[in-house]
């Protein structure tokens, strides 16, 4: 879920789901689907609906493990069907993460996360956009996390959205 201010003007939410596998220990391959709904701008999810999508994607994941830090770098492509019609879009995320807390059960509850993503498409101007996020996540348990965070979006086009800096709110769960 986001916001185009700092606690209000909740315009836009998603829910996805997908499978992992994890090919090798710093390996993992998702296939995954989901819904996006973005609504028009002043107020808490206000109809009409600016776009509403549903998305297939596959995507690669590479983790290292440096000190007490995760490095990641993911590749996915996307296969979008908008109201819009439909479209190809890919993407490519760097993100850094650093787990702390007392260990509980082979996890350590808190973390902390910096990630750049850029996306492209198949059509000009072929770069689409540049989203710089900051988080923090509380894992509940082994199988379910709460995230707040700050997302800076730029996207290269003429009629953006009026928001460029959102309140991100998340729940995890892996079965």
């Amino acid at each position: 879920m986001r916001s185009l201010k700092f606690y209000n003007h909740f315009h836009y939410y998603e829910y996805k789901a997908g499978i992992n596998y994890k090919a090798h220990s710093n390996i993992t391959l998702t296939a995954a689907a989901g819904d996006y709904d973005t609504y028009k701008e002043g107020g808490n999810f206000i109809i009409p609906k600016n776009n509403d999508e549903f998305r297939l994607w596959s995507q690669v994941a590479l983790s290292q493990p440096v000190w007490n830090l995760k490095i990641e770098q993911r590749y996915r492509a996307e296969f979008r069907f908008t109201s819009n019609g439909y479209r190809n879009r890919f993407r490519y995320r760097l993100g850094l993460s650093y787990p702390f807390g007392d260990d509980k059960k082979g996890y350590k509850p808190y973390q902390l996360t910096a990630n750049n993503e850029i996306f492209f498409t198949t059509k000009e101007p072929y770069f689409e956009r540049n989203r710089l996020s900051l988080s923090f996540n509380y894992k509940t348990s082994a199988a379910t996390s709460l995230q707040i965070g700050y997302l800076h979006q730029f996207d290269y086009k003429i009629n953006d959205e009026t928001g460029r800096d959102f309140l991100q709110l998340g729940l995890s769960f892996d079965l």
